[in-house]
């Protein structure tokens, strides 16, 4: 039985799947109990993107052997992953607890610190894992990931040229590396290029290494080299993605259908706390920039992108779909009572509101679920980022995201993905416009002061100065924004994606054919 528990993970670390599968029927048709079966069941699972055997697979290991600290870290990512934050957090509690000292276990209890939006503690763990093994390439890379979002990129570049010393071809390093600085020269693209002539068989390693390239080409200035590596990597990405349009599809029509303005006069008032401010809109469109700006308020603390807010409305309805996008998510979030929702988003946010009397949530797809919001939590403020659809379409085209925005690595899904959430909101505003701040990036870049105090006067909040100073936060930023919001604002990438008029013609025609207005810039 050993020898063939040894022959499943040797198969798992060579990337035969199926085998290491088979191994894993046979180990548990043995003995049904073998702790260390369900755990490689669990990482099969991982390996396959199959989240729920892997829950299921890291549930047994815990429940077999309650002290198995690296059976509740891996049980804890994927509830996060899957959106199940109390059950995420009672199993990050007990793989704390059992900590062994193991540092693949402190690597993963750093990452889902990371997914519950606290860097800082992230931080600790993932360098309690390098300092275990100082040679490690994916806990180096780990760890130059927190020290970004932290701002210290100097300190981040040292720990990826250490993981690359160790292993020079490491994808994800490079990618990460060519984000920390604007490419002055070639050397590194040279470098890149041999590295994607090389790579052939994992897509995923070429996504990093096609959108590591694309960056350093757009910042030399070299727009149709970048925008074939950007294409290159969008595809390789999308490969390895699953992306259900119809389900899509079939959701935001539900949030059209129910929640309409009977149902939000009908039923009890929210909850009446004022400390929250959303930011909601779609990815890359500036909501970290406006972000920064509230954030630099003696008012008010970042509380980073929260998934609490959804979480709360699928946790009190009881939602079980095994679809994160259903239309009976719509459903099952219009039946809610408005003040309890209010009361357990406000619950599950307390760790990361900080002790200031306003707090941000930016989560951008939050927008979803503005009725909800409205109605649950009335002295709340939402401010709405609007964004020219073909600069806001190709800059999250040429971003490589983590395990966000599936649609956005083709050009007509995301294009179509656009126009559901521009006309979902033009919806939102018809119905609940007087309710939330609508703020254009494109205004907000040109003019940062006027709209600035703008904000500040949405929000009921005295002007302080330092709200145009937003650049010298030291705030953890832990989106695809990390690098460039510790910059003064710019214009730069208004109608950046003229640069790229021709390739982008088809998500032009697609957001065209679905009566999404281009605006001129």
């Amino acid at each position: 039985m050993q020898d063939t528990l040894r022959e499943g993970f040797r198969l798992l670390h060579a990337g035969r799947l199926d085998d290491a599968s088979e191994c894993c029927r046979r180990l548990l048709g043995a003995k049904p109990d073998l702790v260390e079966a369900h755990f490689l069941v669990g990482l099969v699972a991982t390996e396959l993107k199959q989240p729920g055997v892997a829950i299921n697979a890291f549930g047994s290991v815990t429940t077999l052997q309650d002290d198995h600290a690296a059976g509740w870290a891996n049980l804890a990512r994927h509830l996060m992953i899957t959106g199940h934050t109390a059950r995420a957090d009672a199993a990050l509690a007990n793989a704390v607890r059992h900590n062994d000292g193991n540092p693949m276990v402190m690597d993963t209890i750093a990452a889902v610190f990371g997914l519950l939006g606290d860097q800082e503690e992230a931080a600790k763990w993932v360098s309690k894992a390098v300092e275990k093994e100082p040679q490690s390439v994916p806990f180096l890379v780990n760890l130059a990931n927190n020290q970004m979002f932290l701002g210290n990129l100097d300190a981040a570049e040292v720990s990826l040229r250490k993981a690359l010393r160790f292993n020079p071809g490491n994808a994800n390093a490079h990618w990460v590396l060519s984000n920390l600085r604007k490419a002055t020269d070639f050397e590194h693209v040279e470098e890149l290029q041999r590295l994607v002539q090389n790579e052939s068989r994992n897509q995923r390693s070429l996504s990093f290494l096609y959108y590591g390239l694309g960056k350093e080409l757009e910042d030399l200035e070299e727009w149709d080299r970048a925008f074939d590596a950007f294409a290159r990597g969008a595809a390789a990405r999308r490969t390895t993605l699953e992306f259900d349009e119809a389900a899509e599809v079939e959701m935001y029509e539900a949030f059209n259908r129910v929640f309409t303005r009977d149902w939000f006069a009908q039923g009890e008032p929210g909850h009446t706390d004022s400390s929250p401010i959303f930011i909601v809109g779609q990815p890359r469109t500036g909501t970290t920039l406006v972000e920064r700006i509230i954030t630099s308020h003696s008012q008010v603390h970042s509380a980073g992108e929260l998934k609490q807010f959804g979480m709360a409305v699928r946790r009190l309805s009881d939602y079980r779909e095994p679809k994160r996008q259903s239309a009976r998510l719509a459903e099952a979030g219009a039946g809610l009572a408005s003040e309890r929702l209010g009361k357990a988003y406000l619950a599950t946010t307390t760790k990361f509101r900080g002790s200031l009397p306003r707090f941000v949530d930016k989560l951008p797809p939050n927008y979803l679920y503005l009725p909800l919001i409205l109605k649950s939590l009335p002295n709340a403020k939402v401010i709405h980022i609007t964004r020219n659809p073909m600069d806001a379409c190709f800059a999250s085209f040429k971003q490589l995201f983590a395990d966000a925005y599936p649609h956005s690595y083709e050009q007509t899904e995301m294009a179509r993905h656009h126009a559901r959430y521009y006309h979902l909101m033009a919806v939102w505003r018809d119905r609940f416009g007087d309710r939330f701040y609508d703020l254009a990036y494109e205004d907000t870049a040109r003019d940062v002061e006027t709209n600035a105090r703008a904000l500040i006067d949405f929000l009921e909040l005295p002007w302080e100065d330092a709200c145009l100073n937003f650049h010298e936060q030291d705030a953890a930023v832990t989106t695809a924004s990390a690098v460039q919001v510790r910059q003064p604002a710019h214009t730069r990438s208004i109608g950046r994606w003229r640069r790229y008029e021709e390739q982008l013609q088809p998500t032009r025609e697609a957001l065209a054919k679905a009566r999404v207005p281009l605006g001129d810039d």
